[in-house]
């Protein structure tokens, strides 16, 4: 068992964890903001520190990023009732161990815990990382930070935009987050948005009803649909038309999609990530690519490397 330290504002939230875990065989301390948890921090030793976001004075962010220069190794969960990827993505990438949103399933918090606590004595060493995935060749520093990353960013809700010139990896690592996902079970649905004809980009991707256009001999679902429960991968996503990609914020911002030619629109639970080997920004200064869908694709951006960076690499792919 460990000792857990518990940061909550909400006198009721630390009574509750504390009863929780104390009935798990935990030692128990707990603090109302961040200051008295550095206190105690300093003064006792704690294995695993479960934190609120958004507290007053020392917010749950900065006193993760105290922790974290501290004791490295210090697992922290963070809690929130304010729950968001932006939020989850702060928390993934200043080193949080896990993220979970108030209200919260009982036997969750055990399992994060028990997670966190098999962990304590651990340490990342790069041949760990790289064997955690086997399917992306690479041992350089760069590509340990590629993998750490698709460890903290996995578990979130948050969409994740790849950049990197051709023949990079990118799918490799969009499937890498995929399978360490909690859509692991569910479809990994790649889609290439350069090899789909213009004028039946919205087909494919939404799906169309029968007889909405010359050919629609039977309704299709659409690979937004197939992808539904699970991961669609919008490869070389530089190349979609300004229509399509009107389109494509409006399900983004509103979590539906509607067939071509259909009436109802169907509610759908898709993490998308996208990809492209284009400077977007530069897209977006010469009008090409909308402002607005990019920051709603690169909630998490992530550069993959070309190999002539990653010269120790070489070897292990001769």
């Amino acid at each position: 068992m460990a000792s857990v330290l518990v940061v909550d504002d909400e006198r009721s939230m630390r009574d509750f964890l504390k009863i929780l875990l104390e009935k798990e065989g935990h030692k128990v301390a707990t603090a109302d903001n961040g200051e008295k948890a550095l206190e105690i921090l300093g003064s006792q030793a704690v294995e695993v520190v479960i934190s609120d976001i958004r507290m007053p004075g020392i917010t749950g962010i900065e006193l993760l990023e105290s922790i974290k220069e501290d004791f490295p190794d210090l697992p922290v969960i963070m809690i929130t009732a304010f729950a968001s990827p932006d939020d989850a993505v702060l928390a993934m990438k200043n080193g949080a161990f896990d993220y979970i949103s108030k209200p919260f399933n009982v036997d969750e918090i055990k399992s994060v815990i028990e997670s966190a606590t098999s962990k304590i004595l651990q340490t990342n060493k790069p041949q760990d990382l790289s064997a955690s995935f086997p399917e992306i060749i690479g041992q350089s520093r760069e590509m340990l930070k590629i993998f750490d990353m698709i460890q903290r960013v996995a578990p979130t809700p948050a969409n994740v935009l790849i950049f990197g010139e051709s023949g990079t990896g990118k799918e490799l690592v969009a499937q890498a987050i995929h399978s360490h996902s909690k859509f692991a079970s569910q479809n990994f649905v790649p889609i290439t948005c350069s090899a789909i004809p213009e004028d039946l980009m919205e087909s494919e991707l939404f799906g169309h009803v029968k007889g909405s256009f010359t050919g629609a001999i039977c309704d299709k679902p659409g690979l937004f649909n197939e992808a539904d429960g699970g991961t669609a991968f919008l490869d070389e996503i530089g190349e979609l038309t300004p229509i399509i990609q009107t389109k494509l914020l409006r399900v983004l911002q509103e979590r539906e999609v509607k067939p071509v030619g259909g009436t109802r629109a169907k509610r759908i639970n898709v993490r998308i990530i996208a990809a492209t080997n284009k400077v977007l920004e530069e897209e977006i200064r010469e009008g090409r690519f909308r402002e607005d869908l990019f920051y709603r694709l690169a909630v998490v951006p992530m550069r993959i490397p070309p190999l002539r960076e990653r010269k120790e690499d070489v070897p292990l792919l001769v």
